[in-house]
């Protein structure tokens, strides 16, 4: 039997049991006594195939190949459905898949926290829907006239009167801040100038929450524990006022709180999420893959901003240039812009704060975002920043400036 016909016969019984097991898990049961008959079913149907005897060395080699020949979604999902199989399989995969900065695929849910590969942008485009106020990221735009493309994170706009939030979440259908698929959130002041982004959990050892009201009421345990524990601050983004009302494209500023601008330079690192704090994610039961009993001291895998000789990693928009002919300004966005719009930005790295010699880092564009056609917008971003961080940035655009326009 060739290779290739044993990894379509296990894709074949993986799907069978991997459908089971997801859909008494992540479809909306009645009660927990039906995920549990599904679990033990998916089990036994695991118990009695031809996989569960396989000697480790030649199930570690199958999963080797499956993991190197499923690189592209809908394809990974299969390297997804073997880490839920069982604890075994798990541990394998565990050891098989890389963080994204060094595979450069995405491929669990933590993907989306953990800083993008470096030298190369991870292509993805965000979609809004203006009548529930909701934006949907995607993976890849080549997918973007198709509803089936690989979702990302969603967030819903949430206006108060004094300012606006965009929560945000691992769930298109549960965005709340009550929900266990709660990430965490974008909140602007009433002028649309200033904004900071949180995290629901911490994004190194050291990161301090910020006391709120759900806080407080986590700490009184007055709501349910599927509450996120808090907010941690891990990004401030500025739009400079324009008093005059001068034309021209919109300056901005993000400081990246969790981020050193070492980590731009040669050998340096930024903080990395491996895994979420069993406290706050309980809606991947099928994927434990993340969870073990050192999880809060081996989820991160940089230390902290300790000293204040740590600068923190400044962004800002790059400089578009006037064009006679066109009478507008431009940026070079390779072809993955297509539709003027005041939204649109390229972020490069401020050199500021950073010591000399970096020039090349200016032309170095950390997160591009930009509109290719009515409420579809394309997001691409690279290390140090993650998906979550970039689309965080990328909802401040969408919201009204009163004073900067």
């Amino acid at each position: 039997m060739s290779f290739k016909s044993i990894l379509q016969d296990m894709k074949g019984e993986l799907g069978s049991i991997s459908r089971k097991g997801f859909e008494g898990r992540f479809g909306r049961s009645r009660s927990h006594r039906v995920v549990e008959e599904s679990t033990v079913t998916a089990v036994d149907a695991l118990r009695q195939s031809c996989w569960a005897n396989m000697p480790p060395e030649l199930l570690r080699d199958v999963l080797m190949r499956t993991e190197e020949s499923d690189c592209d979604w809908p394809s990974r999902q299969n390297v997804v459905a073997c880490a839920g199989v069982c604890r075994s399989w798990r541990d394998i995969m565990k050891e098989i898949v890389r963080n994204l900065e060094v595979s450069g695929k995405i491929t669990f849910p933590i993907s989306v926290k953990q800083p993008g590969p470096r030298n190369t942008l991870v292509q993805c485009f965000i979609k809004r829907n203006r009548s529930s106020q909701t934006y949907h990221l995607y993976l890849n735009y080549s997918q973007a006239s198709n509803d089936n493309g690989k979702f990302l994170l969603a967030a819903r706009r949430c206006r108060r009167p004094t300012y606006t939030d965009y929560i945000i979440s691992l769930n298109a259908g549960e965005i709340s801040k009550t929900s266990s698929n709660y990430i965490g959130k974008l909140r602007s002041n009433f002028l649309g100038t200033k904004f900071t982004i949180f995290d629901a959990q911490p994004p190194n050892a050291g990161a301090k929450v910020t006391k709120s009201r759900s806080t407080r009421l986590v700490g009184m345990r007055q709501i349910a524990p599927r509450v996120p524990a808090g907010n941690f601050p891990v990004a401030h983004i500025s739009y400079e006022l324009n008093v005059l009302g001068s034309r021209g494209p919109r300056r901005m500023q993000c400081v990246m709180d969790a981020i050193p601008f070492a980590a731009i330079e040669t050998g340096g690192t930024a903080p990395t999420q491996t895994a979420f704090i069993p406290g706050n994610f309980d809606s991947f039961p099928s994927l434990p893959f993340f969870r073990s009993k050192s999880m809060r001291s081996d989820s991160f895998q940089s230390g902290p901003l300790s000293t204040p000789k740590d600068e923190m990693l400044v962004l800002k928009n790059k400089t578009p240039r006037w064009h006679d002919q066109l009478q507008c300004w431009c940026l070079n966005f390779n072809g993955r812009v297509t539709v003027a719009s005041v939204k649109n930005f390229q972020l490069v790295a401020s050199l500021e704060n950073g010591a000399g010699g970096q020039e090349q880092q200016q032309e170095n564009v950390v997160l591009q975002f930009g509109k290719v056609g009515k409420d579809i917008f394309t997001m691409d971003y690279q290390y140090p920043i993650s998906a979550f961080q970039a689309f965080a940035i990328c909802l401040s655009s969408f919201d009204t400036k009163i004073a900067c326009e």
